[in-house]
């Protein structure tokens, strides 16, 4: 949501696509957008029930977003593994952001919504994706600060977990940027700083056996394309790991940069431990 994050040493050389790897690439981008059209089309027809019923709140397409992303990881060949309680109490969700497949990833066990820059609704197809599973599109216009937080505060007030990204840029999955305060200061509002938590997640990549340890981050001027065609190629793949901390509740703190800085501990605690390991 700011300027992207170009890294501090060079990209992973990749390798080329072997005959093999081009066939998987086929078999699985097939099998992965049938299932995607598929659920899209079965969740934007319970969507038309669904906005009138119940307006903001989203009872039922949630576990279609959810059902996607978890067999997508299934068809890509990723493993899976999460560890810690999810919340259940109104309140968001912020994370280390590493690659585009944290979509699948964070979606994969708990119902959230991502915050994503303005540009996103604009991509092809991913944009109108995002749309659909209900994405929060916000701009750093400072003119449009109170529109956007009153957004927010109609989306948490409705019960949706907002996922916010507060390094505010995507890295090569082996480290923790800083987490920039700013959009945690919506959560200090009249209105939610005594009803909200926020859940601090660690997500941890770990590439395929011999290859780049940086395998599945994605950063800085890498083509989202190339990336994705490496992904589907790889043979056998590596595996993620979700693990959610302790909620904070937001009324303990006393500021934006306070909140910032014991969710950002929390999940670079967990990441180094990891990555040391």
């Amino acid at each position: 949501m700011n300027q992207t994050w170009t890294g501090e040493d060079s990209y992973p050389q990749d390798r080329p696509i072997t005959a093999m790897g081009w066939l998987r690439v086929v078999v699985r981008g097939a099998v992965l957008i049938a299932l995607i059209s598929v659920c899209l089309v079965g969740l934007l027809l319970i969507r038309f029930v669904e906005k009138p019923v119940h307006g903001l709140h989203r009872p039922w397409t949630p576990f279609i977003t959810q059902f996607v992303c978890r067999n997508a990881l299934r068809i890509l060949g990723i493993g899976f593994r999460s560890e810690g309680t999810l919340m259940t109490g109104p309140g968001a969700v912020v994370a280390n952001h590493s690659s585009w497949l944290d979509i699948f990833t964070l979606n994969a066990r708990k119902r959230i919504y991502f915050v994503s820059k303005a540009e996103v609704a604009d991509w092809p197809g991913i944009g109108w994706l995002a749309k659909a599973t209900g994405t929060v599109f916000i701009n750093r216009n400072p003119k449009e600060a109170q529109a956007q937080k009153v957004l927010f505060e109609e989306r948490l007030l409705a019960g949706h977990k907002l996922l916010f990204f507060p390094e505010g840029t995507s890295t090569d999955a082996i480290r923790v940027l800083p987490f920039k305060p700013t959009l945690f200061a919506a959560f200090f509002s009249d209105e939610l700083r005594d009803r909200l938590s926020v859940q601090p997640v660690t997500v941890l990549y770990h590439a395929p056996e011999g290859e780049d340890e940086r395998f599945y981050g994605w950063w800085g001027d890498m083509g989202f394309g190339p990336h994705v065609l490496k992904v589907l190629a790889q043979g056998r793949q590596g595996r993620v790991e979700v693990i959610y901390h302790t909620p904070l509740k937001v009324s303990e703190f006393a500021n934006r940069k306070t909140l910032a800085l014991a969710s950002e501990e929390a999940v670079r605690g967990a990441h180094s431990l990891a990555i040391k390991g």
